[in-house]
């Protein structure tokens, strides 16, 4: 039995997938692909029936939906935030001309790599490794710095989309806090985390970097897979 299903409503092939990577195969290169998990198959069966306008993007409300709810409330899976701190569009309303990162890692810590794609496509538009040890936190905020050093070089105001709070959280702060130790197996990940540091401390940017609302939208268009 899968431990979560996904239904996707536009795809390369609509339908309920009992895994990541088969759901994947089915959205990524798909422009405004609509998808979400759910933890059981019979409310994934009922949010197919019932099609994505009454539950994609809806956070809360497309939960009571797929559950039987009368309930009318309205989708407060969180607002996300710019980086100075003002308030962002609800959850329910995802911007596609923006570029979307994550990271994969062999073990935490262990091997990361991470990547920025397109929101709309999935089309890979820059990665970064494997670096031999770090970790997931560490990828995360370095492939939001990243993007934020290519859309600046582009000239692009374009939206940045991370699906890690503490990333969001380090990169707003100018500052890390994590207990990996900088020795000989780290060097490669920490002299990149000190570049991207000193970006941020030299440089502005008028891009919105915020939350992908995972629980509302699905995965993020630059997961790995790695469940």
């Amino acid at each position: 039995m899968a431990s979560k299903y996904y239904v996707v409503w536009e795809g390369h092939q609509p339908g309920i997938y009992g895994s990541w990577p088969a759901c994947q195969a089915q959205v990524n290169g798909y422009a405004e692909a609509k998808y979400k998990s759910y933890p059981t198959q019979a409310e994934a069966e009922r949010a197919y029936r019932e099609g994505w306008k009454k539950h994609w993007g809806r956070g809360q409300a497309s939960s009571a939906a797929s559950r039987g709810s009368s309930s009318t409330s309205s989708a407060s899976a969180g607002t996300s935030r710019k980086a100075g701190g003002a308030k962002a569009a609800p959850a329910g309303e995802i911007d596609y001309d923006s570029l979307s990162v994550d990271v994969g890692t062999r073990g935490n810590p262990g091997p990361v790599e991470y990547k920025g794609v397109d929101t709309r496509t999935g089309d890979v538009v820059f990665s970064c490794g494997p670096i031999p040890n770090g970790t997931n936190n560490l990828g995360e905020f370095l492939a939001i710095v990243h993007a934020l050093a290519h859309l600046k070089r582009e000239g692009s105001t374009k939206t940045i989309y991370s699906d890690s709070r503490t990333a969001l959280k380090w990169v707003k702060q100018k500052e890390v806090a994590t207990t990996l130790a900088r020795n000989d197996s780290t060097a490669e990940i920490w002299s990149l985390v000190d570049r991207a540091l000193a970006w941020l401390r030299t440089n502005s940017y008028p891009n919105k970097v915020l939350k992908w609302e995972t629980e509302a939208w699905g995965e993020i268009k630059a997961d790995y897979g790695r469940k």
